[in-house]
C-alpha cells in the first residue's frame, strides 16, 4: 500500500511539477487522540490551529527552520520532557543532521544556561544515536526504508564517485528504481536527452542527499522530497558525506531518450556541502 501511495504522489508531480516548490502541510492528531474528549478545544487548537496552520502558514521558513527555532525556544526554558523528544525527532526528521544539532545547542548554551544545554545533550544523544550506525552499515541502513537497497550498481560504476546500489521496482509503463547511495557518493554531472518528453523524477525515500543544477546551489534532499529534472539541464545527485541516500527514480517516457554523462562532480565543491 506504501509502494502504490508513493507511485500515485509521484505520478501527480510529473503532470504538476510546481506542486512539489510548496510548504507541505503539518498533520498532527496527538491532541485529538490524547485530549480528544477531556479538553477538545485544546486538542484542536493543538492539532489544527499550531501544528496545522502555524508550522504551515508559509514558505518563508522551512519545515527544518522551524523544527530549529522550537527546539532552541524549549531548550531555553528547560523544557525536556517528551514533547522535547518529540520536536527532536521532528527536527531530524526534517533533515537536521547529529554535527549541526550538537553545533545549534552548543550555541544556545551560551544564551539559554549550561545547564539546560546538557539536559538537551542528553536527550539529543538518544534521538541521534543511530546516525553512526546509518553511516557505517548497509544492513541497518536497509532498515529503514520500504524499498530494497538491490544490487551494487556495477553497470554504471564508472558514472560514479563511490559505490551504488539499484533495485528495479517498475519494468513497464513508467519505469521506476530504487537508486542508493552510500555516504560521500555521487553520480557524475549528466543530462537526460528527449526528442519529445523524457526527463526525470526523484523521490527521496531515505537518508539524507543533494541534487544540484549546472549554476546553481545544491538542493538538500530528505525524505518525502521530489525533484522534476526536466530534458537538457545538466545535474548531478548523491549522497551527503555523513548519510546514506535513496531515491526512486522515474524515468519520464520520451521520444529518443538517452542519458549524456560528463565529468565527475569536482571533490573541492562537494567537500563543502554538510
Amino acid at each position: 500500500m506504501k509502494t502504490k501511495f508513493l507511485l500515485l504522489i509521484s505520478l501527480s508531480i510529473l503532470i504538476f511539477p510546481n506542486m512539489a516548490k510548496s510548504q507541505v502541510k503539518v498533520q498532527q492528531t496527538a491532541g485529538h487522540d490524547v485530549l480528544g474528549e477531556f479538553a477538545p478545544e485544546f486538542a484542536h487548537l493543538n492539532d489544527n490551529i499550531l501544528f496545522g496552520e502555524v508550522w504551515s502558514r508559509n514558505d518563508l521558513l522551512s519545515m527544518r527552520d522551524r523544527s530549529i527555532v522550537t527546539v532552541v525556544a524549549l531548550m531555553s526554558q528547560g523544557l525536556t520532557d517528551s514533547s522535547f523528544r518529540h520536536h527532536l525527532e521532528f527536527a531530524k526528521k526534517n533533515g537536521v543532521t547529529k554535527t549541526e544539532i550538537a553545533e545549534i545547542l552548543t550555541h544556545a548554551a551560551f544564551y539559554a544556561g549550561w545547564p539546560k544545554a546538557w539536559a538537551a545533550f542528553r536527550m539529543a544523544k538518544e534521538v541521534w544515536a543511530e546516525d553512526s550506525i546509518a553511516s557505517t552499515s548497509l544492513d541497518a541502513y536497509a532498515q529503514t526504508i520500504i524499498f530494497p537497497i538491490g544490487k551494487p550498481n556495477d553497470a554504471y560504476a564508472k558514472y560514479f564517485v563511490g559505490q551504488s546500489y539499484l533495485a528495479p521496482i517498475v519494468a513497464e509503463g513508467v519505469p521506476v528504481a530504487n537508486v542508493t547511495f552510500e555516504p560521500g557518493c555521487r553520480n557524475n554531472w549528466h543530462i537526460h536527452k528527449a526528442n519529445k518528453g523524457g526527463g526525470q523524477t526523484l523521490i527521496c525515500i531515505g537518508g539524507r542527499g543533494y541534487y544540484q543544477e549546472w549554476g546553481k546551489e545544491p538542493i538538500e534532499m530528505n525524505p518525502g522530497d521530489v525533484i522534476y529534472i526536466p530534458t537538457g539541464v545538466k545535474h548531478w545527485h548523491g549522497a551527503a558525506p555523513d548519510s546514506w541516500f535513496s531515491h526512486l527514480a522515474m524515468e519520464i517516457p520520451g521520444e529518443g531518450s538517452s542519458n549524456e554523462w560528463l565529468e565527475p562532480v569536482n571533490d573541492e565543491d562537494y567537500s563543502k556541502l554538510k
